[in-house]
């Protein structure tokens, strides 16, 4: 798989969300993009890639894919029910 990178905006994005209560690191968050529970392709090669963070949230990861790697744009955790139909 390609190299994943973190936009300038997303590392402070992890701090922001620690602030608030929601602490992630990388790893969960690569591992998010490989092993994703849903993926939604966007328009501008976007893609989000989604992963079950709780029992009450799920994480969402907004990626763009280039050619050499995949860079995190941002990311954001999501109620489960908005996300996940059943």
């Amino acid at each position: 798989m390609k190299e994943i990178r973190f936009s300038d905006h997303a590392k402070s994005k992890i701090d922001i969300l620690a602030n608030h209560g929601v602490t992630l690191v990388q790893e969960f968050i690569i591992d998010t993009i490989r092993k994703p529970d849903k993926i939604e392709k966007l328009p501008e090669q976007k893609i989000i890639y989604q992963r079950k963070l709780n029992e009450n949230l799920v994480l969402r990861v907004v990626c763009r894919e280039v050619s050499a790697f995949i860079l995190v744009i941002t990311l954001y955790p999501g109620k489960r029910s908005r996300y996940e139909k059943y």
